[in-house]
């Protein structure tokens, strides 16, 4: 396989020929992949590595009800606008920008799972030189992985062309590094970031 810009795999990074020898603890299971990434974010923001947060999704409120002059409930809501990408930020004076997905899938993962205007935003952001990936997370064998933005838009061509509706689980663990899970930070997935992105000479050169 060919790593962005010829990157060699290095600790993190996946081959075939590779076993994952990180896989979360047990006492770590059934924490959904949004909360294990939101408790991961405020580590990073308190330690000062990095600032990224969750993007709220926009909603239209339609009719809240008044019980008290102290409470309200918003009884009717409507989202506004497509969402774009789960997550964004600041990391080392880089822009951040990331979907997460969860699958519980064992041998694909099937775009079903993400939008077209996802994808176009982070192509946006991609092209103008944003730190862009994904975050996918085979909840079945307790494996997470971050794939470069640049080898998903491989997949997704293809299925725009027609081809498969999914990317296989062995394309994603060959492709992707799989990110080690623990409690400070749950998912070190700037690790992974530094490896693939910040590993390379010639970044800016697409």
């Amino acid at each position: 396989m060919k790593y962005p810009k010829g990157i060699k795999p290095g600790k993190y990074f996946n081959s075939r020929k590779s076993k994952p020898d990180n896989r979360v603890k047990y006492g770590q299971r059934g924490m959904t992949l949004e909360k294990d990434l939101d408790i991961t974010n405020n580590y990073y923001l308190q330690t000062s590595r990095a600032v990224i947060h969750k993007k709220p999704t926009p909603v239209q409120i339609v009719n809240v009800d008044y019980p008290s002059r102290n409470k309200a409930k918003i009884d009717e809501a409507y989202f506004k606008t497509p969402s774009t990408s789960d997550y964004n930020g600041i990391y080392k004076a880089r822009y951040i920008d990331f979907e997460a997905k969860e699958t519980k899938n064992k041998t694909r993962f099937p775009f079903i799972n993400i939008h077209a205007h996802q994808v176009d935003h982070m192509k946006q952001c991609y092209e103008h030189g944003g730190v862009v990936f994904l975050i996918i997370r085979f909840s079945s064998f307790d494996e997470t992985y971050l794939m470069p933005f640049g080898t998903f838009l491989i997949h997704w061509q293809n299925y725009l062309d027609g081809q498969r509706k999914s990317i296989a689980y062995d394309d994603i663990k060959s492709g992707s590094c799989i990110l080690r899970q623990g409690m400070n930070p749950r998912i070190d997935y700037l690790a992974a970031v530094d490896e693939i992105f910040f590993g390379m000479e010639n970044f800016n050169e697409r």
